[in-house]
């Protein structure tokens, strides 16, 4: 497998914990370089964001949007600029969720200065968005769908994310979020809370959405320089739509289809699929693809999970990349 394309996943909202590569910050000079630039750029919450994220602050506090979303979009594209200043640029990008921004800021679609202002308009576009949340549930989306309709669950409550084969996650507003974990429970499926207070990836957020993509407007975009595999689309971002600021903005809005992205790329080839997010959480979904359980890919995390030594997982999976390249 010497010579695969690099695959570069990178974290969206409710891969978030506690102390997330804080151990990075502290020991890999160019990301704490990235960090410092972007959290600096973000203006005056950037440096409560900092604040929290080196106190290891958790529970609400790191779960709100404010906070985990820029946190996030920082982690991704940190790792991004340290592998490429390695020599080891990826092929193709894929984020999830506001991983996609990340993408789109390694690829050149608008620069570090740039994203921080439109990671700062996301933010404050929370303030149209109500409170809801997100659900992951073992069970396909048509599936998980059919059995919250049939239950009598309101269409305010929609498939926000396609992870996997048996991996759907709801979104939307409360109480009608919580009325679809008692509906699933019910109908024998496993479901468990997603790390978000906000309804992502829901018609809910179409307010929020609309007030981004104003923000989003003000700015220059250019075509992306890495392909770009988009979660919002399942296939390639084309320069037409890298030029929109709704194909940016709406996503906000819209599902997430992440295995759809994923399998575009894993069934047209053999690469090495590196995960950015927090725990390994993308490496999870991604061992789950064929090409990978035959041994046709290769998926190499890059931070541990919680009370793991970071540091060792960090350094062994560079080592890994570097000596396949």
């Amino acid at each position: 497998m010497t010579g695969q394309g690099i695959v570069l996943l990178l974290p969206g909202q409710g891969f978030q914990h506690a102390g997330m590569a804080v151990e990075l910050y502290r020991r890999e000079p160019r990301f704490a370089t990235v960090a410092d630039e972007f959290l600096a750029a973000l203006g005056p919450g950037g440096e409560t964001v900092r604040e929290d994220w080196l106190a290891c602050v958790d529970g609400a506090p790191a779960d709100r949007g404010t906070t985990a979303q820029p946190l996030l979009f920082m982690i991704g594209y940190g790792i991004g600029a340290v592998l490429a200043g390695r020599g080891l640029r990826p092929s193709l990008l894929i984020g999830h969720s506001v991983g996609e921004l990340a993408a789109a800021t390694l690829a050149g679609v608008f620069d570090l200065h740039t994203a921080a202002r439109i990671l700062a308009a996301r933010c404050a576009a929370l303030a149209e968005a109500p409170p809801g949340g997100m659900l992951a549930v073992a069970g396909a989306p048509r599936t998980v769908l059919d059995c919250i309709r049939s239950r009598s669950v309101g269409e305010s409550v929609v498939v926000g994310a396609h992870n996997g084969p048996l991996q759907t996650v709801l979104a939307g507003p409360e109480p009608q979020l919580s009325e679809a974990e008692r509906a699933v429970r019910a109908g024998g499926m496993a479901a468990r809370r997603v790390r978000s207070l906000e309804p992502w990836h829901s018609p809910a957020m179409d307010r929020a959405a609309r007030r981004f993509a104003a923000a989003v407007a003000a700015e220059t975009l250019d075509p992306a320089t890495i392909p770009i595999v988009s979660t919002r689309t399942g296939r390639v971002v084309t320069d037409a739509e890298a030029a929109l600021p709704e194909f940016w903005a709406a996503q906000m809005a819209e599902p997430v289809l992440f295995w759809p992205a994923l399998d575009s790329v894993l069934g047209g080839g053999e690469y090495t699929v590196v995960d950015g997010a927090p725990a390994g959480g993308l490496a999870t979904l991604a061992r789950r693809h064929a090409s990978v359980r035959a041994g046709r890919s290769r998926v190499v995390p890059l931070l541990a999970p919680p009370g793991r030594d970071a540091w060792t997982a960090w350094t062994k999976g560079l080592a890994e990349l570097e000596a396949r390249a």
